[in-house]
């Protein structure tokens, strides 16, 4: 798996995709700073992070669509690559609501705009993880020739890592 949209040897969608993830991140802290009684300055930041945060996700999705071309149909990177593209759409879609009911007043957001931004933090947790699936673990060549019903590196099951001992398994699978 190798990226089609590159600039100086490196993938376009991974290098943007850190600036979206740490403007909509710090838009959810934000949002609670106001809850725990943060001044109004908190929610006008947060509306201001937010909205750049989808502008710039815009952007890296493009590139990850992109990206996702040059992978090889029917492959387990294909099928990985798909759900992190729709998880992500789905944080944009998340976001983008939030962005919406805090518009009319971003001093004082509606209690929705912060539910829908911590639910796209959530569903980007699940893009993260998917999105290091597929750069740490499918990009390798030696995990070319997996099927698809193996079962990814986050996976608990002893079949994902069965010379790690049981003791030893955690949710995040380091290889050796």
């Amino acid at each position: 798996m190798e990226a089609r949209a590159k600039f100086s040897g490196r993938s376009i969608h991974s290098v943007l995709i850190h600036l979206p993830l740490a403007l909509l991140s710090t838009g959810v802290i934000f949002d609670f700073a106001h809850l725990m009684g943060g001044g109004v300055a908190f929610t006008r930041a947060s509306y201001y992070l937010v909205s750049m945060g989808l502008l710039c996700g815009t952007v890296a999705a493009f590139f990850g669509w992109i990206d996702l071309l040059a992978i090889s149909g029917r492959s387990r990177a294909y099928n990985v690559g798909i759900v992190h593209g729709v998880v992500n759409t789905i944080v944009l879609a998340l976001f983008g609501a939030s962005l919406y009911f805090r518009a009319n007043a971003p001093g004082d957001p509606e209690i929705l705009s912060t539910m829908f931004s911590t639910m796209g933090t959530a569903f980007a947790f699940v893009g993260c993880c998917l999105g290091g699936e597929l750069m740490e673990r499918l990009s390798d060549a030696a995990h070319l020739d997996e099927h698809s019903d193996t079962p990814i590196s986050l996976s608990l099951s002893h079949a994902a890592h069965p010379q790690v001992p049981h003791h030893r398994r955690t949710a995040i699978a380091v290889r050796r």
